[in-house]
């Protein structure tokens, strides 16, 4: 069913904006066989974007207002959240998913009314490619299945933990804003290759592999601690590079910006 084609008189999911990660999630969500693509809607109210969505996702209606629906993901800027909470609870919605950076608990039921479940999430870009680090926070309101319901969505595009709302600011500091810090470090790390006489195109690949390759045997689950202890040798090469990194404190830079950015959400949630 395109955005030309008939509709079914409500949808089971309507996701609202199809930027990056609205996109993302209905990625995931069909993937994971989540919802079937009749099953899901998308309301984007740029049109030049509603063509490259319907293009990119067969059978998914793309729509530019919100059709009936039973529950609905919340994907736009945090200054047209509550317009758009009002337009999918008229709709029929009575589950709402939140994604939107800085907007409460407490503003998303305002808007919503009493017969509406709502969960707020905190979702990363790494999403964009399944494997994102998400968290999310229930409303009075929501019941426990409306909390699964919450937890398979964003379990579509990687890994889920629930966590009291007031914590969701440490968690936009940590995980929220932490992929910009690893790619902050693989910049620092091409730049350093480049001096030390790598050509680019060797930087290039040895970066993205050491990060990559880094990130997959923390997946494995061993404490990074020990995973350090293992390439360190004492007095080699790696454990002299690790005594620079901790004589300009790398650590405590790191500290320093998940504290600034936990700080910066906490002050957007109470403008």
């Amino acid at each position: 069913m395109s955005s030309n084609g008939g509709r079914p008189a409500t949808f089971r999911i309507a996701v609202v904006g199809g930027g990056n990660m609205g996109s993302a999630l209905v990625g995931g969500l069909l993937a994971r066989d989540v919802v079937t693509a009749a099953e899901l809607v998308i309301v984007e109210v740029d049109e030049s974007k509603r063509t490259e969505l319907g293009g990119r996702f067969e059978g998914v209606t793309v729509v530019a207002e919100t059709p009936r629906c039973e529950s609905a993901i919340l994907a736009v800027k945090p200054q047209h959240v509550e317009e758009a909470v009002r337009s999918v609870v008229a709709a029929g919605a009575r589950r709402i998913l939140s994604i939107a950076a800085g907007v409460t608990i407490a503003r998303l039921e305002a808007a919503a009314g009493p017969e509406v479940a709502v969960v707020r999430s905190m979702p990363n870009t790494p999403a964009l490619v399944g494997e994102g680090a998400s968290a999310l926070s229930a409303g009075g309101r929501a019941r426990r299945d409306d909390v699964e319901w919450a937890m398979r969505i964003l379990g579509s595009v990687g890994v889920v933990v629930e966590v009291p709302e007031e914590q969701l600011d440490a968690v936009t500091g940590l995980a929220g804003s932490g992929p910009a810090y690893v790619f902050s470090m693989a910049e620092a790390l091409m730049e350093a290759g480049r001096g030390v006489g790598l050509p680019n195109d060797v930087v290039d690949v040895l970066v993205r592999q050491l990060l990559v390759g880094s990130a997959a045997l923390l997946a494995e689950g061993d404490d990074p601690v020990e995973l350090r202890r293992r390439v360190t040798s004492p007095g080699g090469t790696t454990a002299e590079g690790v005594k620079e990194l901790e004589a300009r404190d790398l650590r405590g830079a790191i500290v320093a910006a998940v504290e600034a950015a936990t700080r910066r959400s906490r002050e957007l949630g109470a403008s």
